[in-house]
């Protein structure tokens, strides 16, 4: 059961006691014995007020508190010899609540102004007063709901420092799980993707000194490998939860696509709109949707062109990714890694994701991000 739901149950079963109540409570008014005071109206309304305030006992515990013993007081004072039923109620869910030295105050105030209540009706001596406001508000009955509300308080702080400590338990092991990720990439993939970059740097510096032409493909093979040991270790310090170094967002996608173009892809940008902050998120996401849509592109689309275009709206983030290349709607290919990986990140955001070959020929991948404005 979802938290919205539990809510509106609790709610309808508040309003249900309180209806309850409130009958019951003038019920017992109308069969009983009145004052010659000829308020019978009046006591009605506090009868039934005192029983349909217990509807936001669980919102205003100490306000419902002191509504049903007002009542209480007023329909004793009147000549109705009814018990305050309502008021053990809001004894009961207000301490319930934790406001227990408020509870005593005003238990200790109505055991005081019940006899002086039951006096002013007219029915009864001294003795029958005492008597009577003993039986309306019995000392055991409100120690009883005093301490069924504490108990239950209790009870309720208990599981809730259990769930926190489950919650702080499940926090641990990521943050474990996380550095053995990093751990685990160090170890593979940091050597390897060094060797990479110091060879294509070794075989750039040679052919200069030697005064040789220096093929695109070896010095985006260097540039690659940079990039490479630039990312890997912003993911390895994200993993560590070390801030030092910016994650990649927005403003890093025009770097995406020139580098794409020394790489030999005739690559444009074009962002329309005002451009304003967007979450870090929100601007990560957007960088990896180019690049990956970049990195297909180089890999597997035999394009010539390929166009990245920014929507950046009022309440959103347009980005598409046009190419030339030779996927077309009958051949089109299986989503690999990269696209579900897209995809996820863009759901995650609440987001929309297509990804699929063109009419006209080539591929597109077009992704709608919302954005939250702050004032």
């Amino acid at each position: 059961m979802s938290a919205g739901e539990s809510g509106v149950r609790a709610r309808l079963g508040d309003w249900v006691i309180a209806v309850g109540v409130a009958a019951a409570l003038l019920v017992t008014g109308l069969s009983g014995q009145r004052s010659a005071m000829n308020l019978d109206l009046l006591g009605h309304a506090l009868l039934t007020a005192g029983g349909m305030a217990l509807a936001v006992r669980r919102r205003a515990p100490v306000a419902v508190l002191a509504v049903t013993g007002l009542c209480a007081a007023g329909y004793q004072a009147i000549g109705f010899d009814v018990p305050a039923v309502a008021y053990l109620f809001a004894v009961y869910a207000a301490v319930r609540a934790g406001h227990r030295t408020a509870t005593v105050a005003a238990s200790v105030a109505m055991l005081a102004v019940l006899p002086l209540a039951a006096l002013a009706s007219g029915l009864h001596d001294t003795g029958e007063a005492f008597a009577q406001a003993r039986g309306a508000l019995e000392l055991a009955w409100l120690i009883a709901a005093g301490a069924a509300g504490e108990a239950l308080r209790q009870a309720e702080r208990r599981a809730d420092e259990a769930e926190r400590t489950r919650e702080e338990t499940a926090r641990r092991r990521a943050d474990e799980e996380r550095l053995h990720i990093a751990r685990e990439l160090h170890d593979s993939l940091t050597h390897q993707i060094s060797v990479i970059k110091v060879q294509a740097e070794v075989a750039v510096h040679v052919a200069r000194k030697r005064g040789e032409p220096v093929p695109e493909a070896l010095l985006a093979i260097q540039e690659a490998g940079r990039e490479a040991s630039r990312e890997l270790r912003a993911t390895l310090e994200a993993l560590r939860d070390d801030d030092t170094a910016p994650p990649r967002g927005l403003d890093d996608v025009p770097e995406l696509v020139e580098r794409a173009s020394k790489a030999g892809l005739e690559a444009t940008l074009t962002i329309e709109g005002r451009r304003h902050d967007v979450p870090a998120a929100v601007g990560r996401t957007v960088y990896r949707i180019v690049q990956e849509s970049l990195t297909n592109i180089a890999r597997h689309a035999d394009a010539a062109t390929a166009s990245v275009r920014i929507d950046c709206r009022p309440d959103a983030l347009a980005i598409r990714v046009d190419d030339d290349g030779k996927a077309n709607p009958i051949t089109a290919p299986a989503p690999g890694v990269g696209l579900l990986g897209m995809r996820e990140r863009v759901t995650a955001l609440g987001g929309r994701l297509r990804a699929e070959p063109r009419g006209e020929g080539g591929f597109t991948v077009q992704a709608e991000l919302p954005v939250e404005q702050t004032s």
